[in-house]
């Protein structure tokens, strides 16, 4: 998301009127959200995993629940015009105040998870020409990743939000070297190597087991498909948010499948699950050499810091907005004379920074960071999905605008039961972790309330809440006695 867009949101909360919306631009956000760190993994996160065959399957059916998921937030855009941010909103609005506070925590949490890989993944490529930053999970490469966090931070909390200039390069940055590399990666494709990476089967387990274990890298990528939703209220016609979130996302579907497809045509699926992160920058350099490899290098450190820059402002904005709305402690709401709300700001540099020591203790720094972001990210995708259920069958209909149809209430079903798949494909690891993450954030939840001087918890409330303290619990024992590993 541009950092443009975020400054919209907040002079809007400031009491300055904002420029509305285009189509065009919504497009643009989706794309440019969903458009980061992700997509130069995807070669040797796909061939950890399966073959050709799996890789189209898995496309296929992340291809669909995600546009599902798009055409949900089309939906509730139209019939449920009143609420605004996004899936905190719905999973407010459908499933009560607490829930609501997980989604915003959970989506919050998911995009400081994510800001690490950035990191990881910069570390990662300069490691090729300096080893002692490894894969960017050395003492050396958390140092130094620490130190540019917190560059970041006073960077912007001196107020440098906005930088036109900067965006249109980091936009180019993103694009051109992703296309260039699927262009020339298609024009050197060896069919003999990429018939032979067909199967996989010998190489990854069952043909299920090959699709399931790609399902959060798909999760990861698509991450900002609501990207038009979380600033609908800035559109210039309500219906432009829904075109937004599906236009942008069948754009970078086609890309996205593509970088993953062309690339098992270039050297054998064992050598590409070998290759260092960015694997995209290891497979061009296989075919078209040393130059292949700096290019997309370059490219990915220029947008990767781009990318950090924007999704540290919306994961405040996700803390601040929720603080506004009586959810979240009122310190969380407070904004400097340049728009900048610093203490929501601190939380998210600080929740990075700790996820950011986590990773010298995890195997794969990058891909645990990438599996616990799209971990975090489903429940509120989940609540989003449930809500639309309500709104297009029976209660919970509330505010709607007009007459559901079948259609979407079948879309919608869809997309919750696609959600749910990837909590079951998350596997109990990633999910006892997130709730490690989501039990303590409870005590902001309590926080806000007695702000308020209201009864802390429901019936229904004081329920979740025990389950998400006694996950925690269980996640912290397997974590100590050695059942599961970072």
């Amino acid at each position: 998301m541009s950092n443009a867009e975020t400054n919209e949101a907040a002079a809007t909360t400031a009491g300055r009127p904002a420029v509305k919306l285009t189509l065009l631009t919504l497009t643009a956000m989706v794309v440019g959200s969903m458009v980061g760190a992700g997509v130069f993994s995807l070669p040797r996160r796909f061939a950890q995993e399966t073959g050709v065959a799996g890789a189209l399957i898995a496309w296929a059916i992340a291809g669909t629940g995600m546009l599902m998921l798009a055409f949900v937030f089309q939906t509730l855009a139209v019939r449920r015009p009143d609420l605004d941010a996004g899936v905190y909103a719905y999973a407010k609005a459908g499933f009560g105040e607490y829930l609501g506070f997980f989604s915003a925590f959970g989506y919050w949490a998911s995009a400081c998870v994510g800001n690490v890989t950035y990191w990881v993944l910069i570390m990662s490529t300069i490691g090729a020409i300096w080893p002692a930053l490894g894969d960017g999970d050395t003492l050396l490469a958390v140092i130094l990743s620490s130190v540019g966090l917190w560059a970041f931070f006073l960077l912007i909390r001196r107020g440098v939000k906005e930088a036109a200039a900067i965006n249109r390069i980091v936009t180019v940055a993103k694009v051109v070297p992703i296309l260039v590399f699927v262009l020339l990666a298609a024009f050197c494709l060896d069919a003999d190597v990429f018939a032979a990476n067909w199967g996989g089967a010998d190489y990854a387990g069952s043909l299920f087991n090959q699709v399931r274990g790609t399902m959060l890298a798909t999760v990861f990528v698509f991450l900002g498909v609501e990207g038009a939703s979380v600033y609908s209220r800035h559109a210039k016609r309500r219906e432009d948010v829904g075109r937004a979130t599906v236009l942008g996302f069948l754009s970078v579907f086609a890309v996205f499948a593509s970088v993953t497809i062309v690339s098992y045509g270039i050297m054998p699926m064992a050598e590409i699950a070998e290759l260092r992160q960015p694997s995209m920058a290891g497979v061009l350099e296989q075919a078209v050499g040393t130059w292949g490899k700096v290019f997309v290098s370059a490219g990915l450190i220029v947008s990767v810091l781009g990318a950090y820059l924007a999704w540290t402002l919306m994961a405040a904005e996700v803390l601040f907005v929720a603080a506004k709305d009586k959810d979240m402690p009122r310190f969380l709401g407070r904004a400097t004379s340049e728009d900048v709300p610093v203490p929501a700001l601190l939380m998210t540099t600080s929740l990075s920074q700790v996820v950011l020591v986590v990773t010298m203790f995890s195997e794969d720094a990058f891909n645990f960071a990438l599996d616990l972001t799209s971990a975090l990210s489903l429940i509120p995708f989940l609540l989003a999905a449930a809500f639309a259920v309500k709104v297009t069958f029976g209660p919970g209909r509330g505010e709607t605008v007009g007459q559901s149809t079948r259609g979407e209430l079948v879309i919608a079903v869809i997309a919750t039961l696609y959600t749910a798949f990837l909590l079951f494909a998350a596997g109990l690891k990633l999910v006892l972790v997130s709730f490690i993450l989501y039990a303590p954030a409870t005590f902001l939840f309590v926080k806000a309330r007695r702000e308020q001087n209201r009864r802390l918890f429901s019936p229904g409330e004081a329920v979740i809440c025990a389950v998400s303290i006694a996950g925690a619990l269980v996640g912290v024992l397997a974590l100590a006695v050695g059942w599961i590993e970072l």
